[in-house]
Formats: C-alpha cells, sequence, structure tokens
C-alpha cells in the first residue's frame, strides 16, 4: 500500500480496504525504522494519530473531505506549522513554534491531509545538498537500495562503507527522501534556484516548480521573496496535479498571488504528441554535464521526434550569465531577510547584555552558519550606497533580459523546454562537502534557477538510472501558468520511460543503535 500511489491510496481509502490510522501508524513506523536517512527533523506522531482518527471518523459517516482526506504528507521545515515546531534547521529558531500556519499547511489539512512532520533542510534553505543544516545530512535512499548495491565497487575495509552514501541535493532533500523512501504519499519542498527539482532528480521522484504567483507564500519563511515558491514532490506526475489543484490559487494574506480563481484539473491521458514543438537550449550544454546525462538528454528529444513531435534547438542566449546574476540578487534578498532575527521578538537570544548591538551581533553569530553569515555579508556589500548602482540594479536589468529570452523562445512557437535538471547523478557525500557551498550551489543550481528569475512552471521528471544506479532526472519548463500543458507533457513523458522502482529490501544494519532494517513487507 505504501509503494501506491496518491490517487490509489485515495481510492482504497474509500473503498474501506485500509483505514486512515493503519496507514498512518505503517508510515510512522517507516519513519522510524528509516530514521538513519534523516529526512525527518520533527515528527508529529501524536498530532498525526489524531488527525487520521478524524479523519476515519469522516470516512465512516461517508464525508470525506476529499481526494487528500486521510492521505499522510510531510512539510520541508520551512513552512510554518501551528503547534509544531519550525527549525529552518537552524540554532536560530530552535524551539520556536509558529502560532499560525502556511497558507498551503492549513490548504492541506482542510482538506483532510494527515501531517506526519517537518522535514530536513540546508539552515535557511540555503544549499544544494541537504547537508549544511544543524540536525546533519541527508541520506539518499537510493544509497542503500539494491540497483546501486549492485553497482558500487566494493571498499577494502568494511568500515569504509558507510562513505559510499550519497546526498539527496538540496535543499528539499528531506522531503524528497521522504516521498523516495515510502514514508509519506507527498511532501512540500521550496524552490528559490532548484531546491525541489533538484533533489527530486538525485532522489528518482517528481518535483514541480509551479508559476511565480500561483501557490501562496503566506507562512514559508522566505530566502528570496521574488524567487520563492512552494514545491510539490511526489511519486508520479498525476499526484502532483492533484496537489497543485489542492494548493494553486489567490491568497489574500499573500499579494503577489494570481487574482483568478484556479480551477483544479485532471490531467488528460495524451495520445498524440504530432501538434508539440519541444525546444532544446542550447546553452542547457553546460561545462560539466556528465557525458551520461547528455546521452540521456539526446535520447529524451529523440523519443519525442520519433513520437511525431517537432524538436527544435533554440537559444537562450543569456543564460551563460544568470548564476552569477542569480547570486547578486539571492545574497542582497538574503541580506534584507535576514535582518528580522535580531534576538528580540522570536527564534534565539544571546546571554551577551553588555549593549543592544552587541546582542544583536552574539546573537546572530550563534544562531546562523557560516554559510548563512557569509551570504549575509555578500548581500550587504552589493546593497552599500557606492554598489548598488553597479551590481543590484544591473543584475536586476541581467534578470529581465533572461526572462524575456524565454518569452521569445515561447513566442517563436515553442511549448515546451527540455532540459537536463543537474550536471550528474548524485555525489557520495565525503566528495561533496569537498567544495564549499557556494561553489557547490553555483554548480548544482545552473540548469534550474534561470526559470525561477523568470518565475516560469517547471518540473523534473525521474527518467533513468545512472551506470551507478543512481535516479537521473530530466527538466520540463513552460509558459507562465501553463501547468496543465507543462504536467500533461511530463505524464506522457513519465509513461514513456517507465523508470524503475527503488529497492530497498537490501538495507543492511549498518549500526545497531541507528540503522534499523524493516522488512520489505513495509513497502508493499
Amino acid at each position: 500500500m505504501l509503494r501506491a500511489s496518491l490517487r490509489q491510496v485515495s481510492a482504497a481509502l474509500k473503498e474501506g480496504r485500509v483505514a486512515p490510522t493503519e496507514l498512518c501508524q505503517r508510515c510512522l513506523a517507516l519513519i522510524k525504522s528509516t530514521k538513519f536517512l534523516n529526512a525527518y527533523i520533527t515528527i508529529a506522531e501524536e498530532t498525526a494519530l489524531k488527525q487520521a482518527e478524524e479523519s476515519e471518523e469522516r470516512y465512516k459517516r461517508g464525508q470525506p473531505l476529499g481526494i487528500l482526506d486521510g492521505i499522510p504528507i510531510a512539510v520541508k521545515d520551512n513552512f510554518n506549522t501551528a503547534g509544531i515546531e519550525t527549525t529552518c534547521a537552524s540554532n536560530m529558531l530552535k524551539g520556536y513554534i509558529s502560532p499560525y500556519n502556511a497558507t498551503v499547511v492549513q490548504k492541506l489539512l482542510d482538506q483532510g491531509a494527515v501531517l506526519l512532520g517537518k522535514t530536513n533542510l540546508d539552515e535557511f534553505a540555503m544549499g544544494s545538498g541537504s547537508t549544511d543544516g544543524v540536525f546533519g545530512p541527508v541520506r539518499n535512499p537510493w544509497s542503500y537500495s539494491k540497483q546501486y548495491k549492485e553497482k558500487c565497487v566494493p571498499k577494502p575495509h568494511p568500515e569504509d562503507e558507510e562513505s559510499n552514501w550519497v546526498i539527496t541535493g538540496g535543499s528539499s532533500g528531506g522531503s524528497a527522501a521522504a516521498v523516495a523512501s515510502f514514508t509519506c504519499f507527498a511532501a512540500l519542498g521550496s524552490d528559490t534556484g532548484g531546491s525541489t527539482r533538484n533533489p527530486a532528480a538525485h532522489c528518482g521522484v517528481v518535483g514541480l516548480k509551479p508559476t511565480y504567483g500561483l501557490i501562496s507564500r503566506h507562512g514559508l519563511i522566505p530566502l528570496v521573496n521574488s524567487m520563492d515558491v512552494p514545491g510539490i514532490l511526489t511519486r508520479c506526475v498525476d499526484d502532483a496535479a492533484v496537489l497543485l489543484g489542492s494548493l494553486a490559487g489567490h491568497d489574500p494574506k499573500d499579494s503577489t498571488t494570481i487574482q483568478d480563481d484556479f480551477k483544479p484539473f485532471e490531467l488528460p491521458n495524451l495520445t498524440d504528441v504530432s501538434k508539440l514543438s519541444i525546444g532544446i537550449p542550447k546553452e542547457y550544454h553546460a561545462p560539466g554535464l556528465s557525458s551520461e546525462i547528455l546521452a540521456l538528454w539526446s535520447k529524451a528529444a529523440d523519443l519525442f521526434k520519433n513520437a511525431g513531435a517537432k524538436v527544435v534547438e533554440v537559444s537562450l542566449p543569456h543564460t551563460p550569465y544568470s548564476i552569477v546574476c542569480y547570486h547578486v540578487l539571492c545574497t542582497a534578498e538574503v541580506a534584507s531577510n535576514m535582518a528580522r532575527f535580531d534576538g528580540l521578538e522570536y527564534g534565539h537570544r544571546s546571554d551577551m547584555k553588555d549593549s543592544t548591538e552587541s546582542l544583536y551581533a552574539a546573537t546572530r553569530r550563534e544562531g546562523f552558519n557560516d554559510v548563512v553569515r557569509g551570504r549575509i555579508l555578500s548581500g550587504n556589500y552589493f546593497l552599500l550606497k557606492q554598489n548598488y548602482e553597479k551590481y543590484f540594479v544591473k543584475a536586476q536589468k541581467v534578470r529581465r533580459l533572461i526572462a524575456n529570452d524565454f518569452v521569445k523562445v515561447f513566442r517563436s512557437g515553442v511549448d515546451i523546454l527540455l532540459t537536463p535538471t543537474t550536471l550528474r547523478d548524485a555525489a557520495p557525500y565525503t566528495e561533496f562537502i569537498q567544495e564549499d557551498n557556494r561553489t557547490r550551489s553555483a554548480q548544482d543550481d545552473i540548469l534550474t534557477q534561470a526559470a525561477n528569475m523568470a518565475g516560469l512552471p517547471a518540473i523534473s521528471v525521474p527518467t533513468a538510472l545512472s551506470e551507478r544506479g543512481l535516479p537521473v532526472g530530466l527538466q520540463f519548463i513552460g509558459r507562465s501558468f501553463q501547468e496543465k500543458q507543462l504536467l500533461t507533457v511530463a505524464k506522457w513523458f513519465e509513461k514513456q520511460v517507465q523508470f524503475p522502482l527503488i529497492q530497498l529490501e537490501e538495507i543492511k544494519r549498518h549500526d545497531s543503535d541507528v540503522f534499523q532494517h524493516q522488512k520489505s513487507a513495509s513497502f508493499s
């Protein structure tokens, strides 16, 4: 049952083949047995069971609230949740309990979803590996899959096997790992420069970044207000469409959301792609793109071409400047957003009492890690009076040019852009941490962040396994507010590639206290 799609398990709940409480208990048991993945920061067991009991009563009365009623979900720990700790994986917010729910969380709860817990991330969502939070790195479930272990070169010493595990990507790595390991049926992430699509690609799940303004950001602790979007992580494209239909629409608490009503849709089964025009942006053949992913990208283009679609090479000429532009704008907004954490209103407060200034300084030194402090420093530098025009204003102008590139391509008749999501498959943790956060983020965001700069919808679809037995995803980028077309094409592609299901039966007990193994029956 835990392997089922969201629609399948919803049907099972309606038919009485499984009860919401039983489903919730099975998910909670699996969360505990896969604790070594470190996917969750907080497990809201008591709250989840209470919500499941309420759902069960509604089903008994024949009055479920909808397709999400009784469905276990998880939420990235940078969304506010009333009564449940929200930490952003930072010492600055350890112990902080919000008095309200983020709009997206409230919408899920209003439709009967069962909130299992809050998932791990890079501190304040600043990173691309889910390795820089105070609760430790998230481990990719595929590190313990049969597919990866069969391809893995054995280490000369058994103790070295521990270094074989690979990262999830980030910053929504906890949510991606939670979905990939069957502990929940869907999860919320956030996406500022690829933070939902990147881990989705590395963990073999679907990661959707909607059009900017389609889903409310109210209650999402901001990183970059002009680019942040709540992201959706599921095991199939259809499930992503279900969640999008539940979350999208105007929110009076977020002035950047669309004013029009959003009508949920069911995805049609596309059979004829001959009227589609698929664009292949030549600039996405970026430095560092592995030959393996390049070959997969070409194969996917051929798949569309052979099915009758028009496949054309297109140019997005300002793409090479996007990562530098993104760095300036991102750090500038980070510097502004992080100013609220001063030790006075909420969050960590230092014991330093010499002066108000020393309290501020000590609080932020103790509360933020080096990555966050570094971005604050960079952002304030770019915002200095003598640098504002030279960096920030110029970056805004380049951002407009990047957005215009997409407008021109879509006006030329292209319907969807097809690109890689990541440069390579997931890196081993020991290799990943050799480089600093800024270098890693610049490399890992290069294929994803332009969609955030332009505010366009994009989705990563798991496509194949690499030579190392790890997932590889490809990205589809659509026109603004054309999620239905984007998801329909993604669903067609998903059906063609038939991505294999993760085989977690071979998880071994590395440490009796930390690594626990639950029989494969738990995944069936």
